[in-house]
């Protein structure tokens, strides 16, 4: 065994979730796309599976031909330590917008400044200033 990879299954928001994703994390990029082609099992164009990184970690992700009557649970999200108030403040704006808050941002004792939240796509997200 090498690694052991994040895998997201999406309903047809793949590639729109990956370029949110690196669009707000610096130092993150996608870096590969198999596309269904015609006649193929999934939607012509859409992801059959895809791998981003978010700062040098890697997450695979697809979109499912199959419906599923199941989808994210915040019980599993992507944890981010932020080095500034700022970088958390931005990220936790462009994540949460047309999400939705699980824990405001703010002090809970544990760090600086925290937040958790789901994203419009249905992933979920702990954004943490730790105490220097």
């Amino acid at each position: 065994m090498s690694t052991v990879t994040p895998f997201l299954m999406f309903q047809g928001q793949a590639e729109k979730a990956m370029n949110a994703y690196v669009s707000l994390i610096e130092g993150s990029e996608i870096k590969r796309i198999t596309r269904y082609g015609p006649n193929e099992a999934g939607p012509e164009g859409s992801v059959m599976q895809a791998t981003f990184s978010l700062k040098g970690q890697e997450i695979m992700c697809i979109d499912s031909n199959i419906e599923h009557a199941f989808t994210f649970t915040p019980s599993f999200s992507l944890f981010i330590a932020c080095d500034t108030e700022q970088e958390l403040d931005k990220l936790y704006a462009g994540l949460s917008k047309d999400g939705k808050e699980l824990m405001p941002l703010g002090d809970y004792g544990f760090s600086k400044k925290f937040g958790w939240l789901v994203d419009r796509f249905g992933v979920s997200w702990q954004l943490n200033l730790p105490h220097d």
